[in-house]
């Protein structure tokens, strides 16, 4: 594998206390960078990306800093890092402005500035905390169900299409129902959708299957948390999995329940200079499946089907406002509201209460308590 260096960077002691190392990772190699403790760089290399590769270059660097950004590479990377004794941090992608405006963006560069930023305020590089092993799984389950209801939909779209060309329209119905419709169809469409109703069942399989496992993983790894968010109407299985997935530990955020709003992208940006205040768009920062299923939570609540509560009260004040979007502004708010309420259940240990006057119950959510908490139909539904 090519170097590219300006100096040695080998390390025959394996001890480069020190040194920071910035690395721009990629789908089939790694630039690093590193430079020394008075700032000046001592070397660059390219790294294959496998663990074989990246675990040489790091042992010949035990004891630097190591900086490197989000991405699909940076769980194991700076799992292997920490195992080799450097210290990893793992800064946001988005937030690093330096690269992500930098008019002469490279791989080398982007490197460069990594290893500078740590080096001089790690800050600068909004460290991200990584998600254990547990709360990895939980939202990597999410992740594959979401994938085939995305696909189930896809399917009941085009069928439905068909009919549409041929003045046939489908009645309404659950996903989960749509196979029973197809004595409906018309001939033609009726000819050609075989096959696709075929992968329809499979999927309804693979999603039933998922549920199952995502249930029973969410009891084992954060059962009483669980519980406890799920006692919320409109809060199931997905959405509770999901949120204290993305959430980790509670801990990170100091015990200040409202960090929840920024922290999921939920907030409004800002961009006051002197009297020009414009209102502009939410962040949309934080894991966006998460800000999701807290939005379709907040529809469930605002909808026909919702019960009284403060989080419901607090909707429709703001829809009843009117104006441009209200009723947009009006979820966004109540889903804002709802990831704050959930945090801080999760740091006080309380349950939920929909209305403020209401006296607390006596007992807590059972512990493991998935299976018992009644939160009503899922709002995420399928």
């Amino acid at each position: 594998m090519r170097k590219y260096t300006t100096a040695k960077t080998g390390n025959t002691t394996g001890n480069a206390v020190g040194n920071t190392i910035g690395m721009d990772m990629g789908d089939k190699s790694h630039k690093a960078v590193v430079i020394d403790g008075g700032g000046n760089e001592v070397g660059r290399e390219e790294v294959p990306n496998t663990r074989e590769a990246v675990g040489e270059f790091l042992g010949r660097h035990r004891g630097a800093t190591l900086a490197i950004e989000t991405g699909t590479p940076c769980r194991w990377v700076a799992e292997m890092a920490r195992g080799l004794g450097l210290d990893a941090v793992v800064a946001n992608a988005r937030k690093v402005k330096l690269i992500t405006k930098s008019s002469r963006k490279n791989d080398w560069n982007d490197a460069a500035i990594l290893a500078r930023l740590a080096r001089t305020d790690r800050t600068l590089l909004h460290p991200v905390a990584l998600r254990s092993a547990g709360d990895q799984r939980l939202m990597r389950l999410a992740k594959a169900r979401e994938t085939l209801v995305r696909c189930r939909t896809a399917v009941v779209n085009e069928i439905r299409g068909f009919c549409k060309a041929e003045g046939a329209r489908l009645r309404k119905c659950e996903a989960e129902a749509f196979a029973k419709l197809r004595a409906d169809l018309p001939g033609e469409a009726a000819d050609v959708t075989g096959p696709l109703f075929e992968q329809l069942a499979g999927l309804d399989a693979g999603i039933k299957s998922y549920d199952g496992i995502l249930r029973e993983a969410l009891k084992r790894i954060r059962g009483a948390d669980a519980g406890r968010v799920m006692q919320i109407p409109g809060v199931g299985v997905i959405t509770a999995a999901v949120f204290l997935a993305s959430i980790g530990d509670v801990k990170r955020f100091g015990g200040k329940p409202r960090d929840a709003g920024p922290f999921l992208g939920l907030v409004p940006r800002q961009g006051q200079s002197g009297d020009d205040d414009p209102q502009l768009r939410i962040t949309k920062e934080g894991n966006a499946m998460a800000r999701r299923l807290l939005v379709i939570a907040a529809n469930y609540i605002m909808g026909p089907f919702g019960k009284d509560s403060d989080l419901r009260r607090h909707g429709m004040r703001i829809a009843e406002r009117g104006g441009k979007n209200a009723k947009r502004r009006a979820k966004i708010a109540v889903a804002r509201r709802l990831a704050v309420t959930m945090l801080a259940m999760l740091m006080k240990g309380t349950d939920y209460r929909p209305l403020a006057e209401e006296a607390p119950p006596g007992a807590g959510a059972p512990d493991g308590g998935v299976a018992a908490a009644t939160g009503g139909r899922d709002a995420e539904g399928t």
